[in-house]
């Protein structure tokens, strides 16, 4: 069952593949069925919600309009779906694969911290008067 809209996706904004990610879903959210919130920016206070900033950085977490929360690739699924991407959406529908991939998305999760290496596709936008996005450097 689809959640309902519009349904609310915390996402790390410092994760170079979150931004690639939340930057697709942004194209193509036409029927404005996300509101996207990045629990990297300094005005983001987590009491907002029951998790902590911790639990909420370490799995994606997804909220639907009637505060039933999504984690993990529930919350990854609905995006998509938000977003009309079906033709990803299909495929964590799908039982079988939907199996396999929990380990994958559990291994991400872990991986995660380490990726911030990755170029950021904001690039030196994502800094500000007070910090940098890591592995960014001010001018």
């Amino acid at each position: 069952m689809p959640p309902h809209w519009p349904l609310r996706l915390y996402y790390d904004g410092d994760c170079p593949l979150c931004a690639r990610e939340v930057a697709l879903l942004r194209r193509r959210n036409g029927a404005e069925r996300l509101v996207l919130i990045d629990i990297s920016q300094p005005d983001f206070d987590p009491a907002s919600t029951p998790f902590s900033l911790i639990q909420l950085q370490t799995v994606l977490h997804a909220q639907d309009a009637n505060g039933h929360w999504l984690k993990g690739l529930d919350a990854t699924y609905a995006s998509w779906l938000a977003a009309d991407l079906w033709q990803l959406s299909w495929l964590l529908a799908w039982r079988p694969l939907r199996r396999l991939l929990h380990p994958l998305y559990r291994l991400f999760c872990w991986l995660r911290p380490g990726l911030t290496w990755l170029p950021h596709p904001d690039g030196a936008s994502r800094c500000t008067q007070e910090r940098c996005a890591p592995g960014k450097r001010r001018n």
